[in-house]
């Protein structure tokens, strides 16, 4: 399964480090687990968007790990791709940039030449360089924030809807983030996504949470406000709130949260592990206890 994660600091920029595969896992299980690209994009203090991203060749090297990235901005997304559609290169690996906005995706769906089709009706097919379907997804949103006149919750909205009706879906985690605005969404319920909640601004200490996938720490996050979005809880906090499946979270400038139950029904064809391809059932890592 691929990890997501999303903090959204406010308005002030502050300096965080990131640490993707960390650690590796056990070697019995490398063939199964290994990822297939790491990457970070971030909205900087004047809130231009940056990608830093790129495939890792973990199966040629298993005690592979990666560099510390130290940066600084508002709103940060980092993924770690498990790949299901598409080559092991920059064009297929996360986050993707579009219209100034910064996308991750969690999550299996078919029906791409059906998405394409879509694309081309609606004027972004030019927008997708790699194989993804997370991609095709991510011009599929920009096409409906356009028609929306720039608005992210309802083109989103619009976009998933759409998918829902018209294409079989395994699972659709999104993390969308602009320099003030981040969106989070799981859909349907086969993949968790959890938030956690550091708004009251008490922490005694920094930021510092870590799976064996992703770590983040933020010394200047100490008594400061933020949120975080992740595919799993990263600490023993106990402010960690799974999000419902179908639940849209918008966290804004100010880092107000709003919530909405936007997709309370399955899609109308939804796909169970057992429908997916030998690969994508292994990319799922559905096992508890899995960091």
């Amino acid at each position: 399964m691929c990890r997501l994660f999303g903090l959204h600091a406010g308005t002030d920029a502050v300096t965080a480090t990131f640490w993707l595969l960390d650690a590796p896992d056990n070697l019995a299980e490398q063939s199964r687990r290994n990822p297939d690209g790491t990457g970070i994009g971030v909205f900087d203090a004047n809130g231009v968007p940056h990608l830093y991203k790129e495939p890792t060749a973990a199966w040629q090297d298993a005690e592979f790990s990666t560099e510390a990235n130290e940066l600084t901005g508002t709103t940060f997304v980092a993924h770690v791709r498990y790949a299901t559609t598409g080559a092991r290169d920059v064009a297929n690996t996360h986050p993707f940039l579009q219209d100034g906005r910064i996308f991750a995706h969690n999550g299996v769906l078919r029906g791409l030449d059906t998405i394409e089709e879509r694309l081309r009706e609606i004027g972004t097919a030019d927008l997708v360089g790699g194989q993804t379907d997370s991609e095709r997804i991510f011009a599929l949103i920009t096409g409906c924030v356009r028609a929306r006149d720039g608005d992210v919750g309802a083109g989103l909205r619009d976009a998933v809807g759409w998918l829902a009706a018209n294409v079989p879906i395994y699972a659709l985690n999104i993390l969308l983030a602009t320099a003030t605005d981040m969106w989070a969404l799981r859909y349907p319920e086969t993949h968790e996504l959890y938030l956690l909640d550091r708004r009251d601004g008490s922490a005694p200490v920094g930021l510092d949470l870590q799976t064996s996938r992703i770590r983040a720490h933020s010394a200047q996050l100490r008594g400061r406000p933020a949120v975080v979005f992740a595919s799993e809880p990263m600490d023993a906090d106990p402010r960690w709130r799974l999000i419902a499946p179908g639940e849209l979270v918008h966290v804004d400038a100010a880092l107000r949260i709003t919530t909405e139950l936007a997709f309370p029904g399955a899609p109308a064809r939804q796909l169970c592990r057992e429908d997916l391809t030998a690969a994508a059932q292994e990319a799922q890592h559905p096992w508890k206890g899995t960091k």
